[in-house]
């Protein structure tokens, strides 16, 4: 099987298992949003722009931590309970692992955007630079879209919040993009440009 029709289907049945019985379906639909986007872009864009198999695979990583937070809501994924309990944590910190992935994940997308449209230098310190400033940015604008839906909403929005009392989950949500980012750089970078140079750039 193609990589790309697994990654399709493993989508659509991590999908559909999320759609069944969430914990609520407003929660759900925010949560799993991005990713429904994100795929009707990558599937109109497929025959003139194909990213890497790397990047797809954590793209399709990504979009499954979304249906999880969505099924459960960020605040009750039992793993992330069952971790709160045995280490006498505060919270769920799920959320902190969907928010490292809205930096690692980006950051693969933007870097390789960066260096096959040329619009950056693939050697020098602007590529990185520039690469963590673009999911930082990304970071911020999505805890744009929080406050508005909380303003829109009401109570409504507090399971898509998942801020479980915490002053300073907006800031920690884009701290750890950030990190996310840099950890890419840093893990990544080597193995993407191994793939790139496999494609006609």
């Amino acid at each position: 099987m193609k990589p790309y029709l697994l990654h399709l289907l493993l989508f659509f049945a991590v999908l559909i298992w999320s759609a069944i019985k969430p914990h609520d379906y407003f929660t759900w639909a925010l949560e799993v949003a991005p990713a429904l986007i994100g795929m009707i872009v990558l599937i109109s864009t497929y025959q003139n722009f194909r990213f890497t198999n790397l990047t797809y695979t954590f793209i399709l990583i990504h979009c499954i931590l979304l249906f999880v937070g969505g099924h459960y809501t960020y605040a009750e994924v039992p793993l992330f309970n069952w971790v709160k309990e045995t280490f006498h944590q505060s919270r769920n910190n799920y959320d902190k692992v969907g928010h490292f992935a809205q930096g690692f994940i980006p950051a693969m997308i933007v870097r390789e955007l960066f260096i096959r449209k040329k619009i950056v230098p693939s050697k020098g310190g602007w590529l990185p630079f520039l690469t963590v400033c673009v999911c930082l940015s990304i970071s911020a604008c999505y805890e744009f879209i929080e406050w508005w839906v909380a303003e829109w909403t009401g109570d409504s929005a507090e399971s898509f919040l998942g801020t479980q009392g915490y002053a300073w989950d907006t800031q920690s949500d884009m701290l750890y993009a950030s990190i996310g980012a840099i950890a890419m750089l840093l893990l990544l970078s080597k193995k993407q440009d191994q793939q790139l140079e496999t494609l006609k750039l």
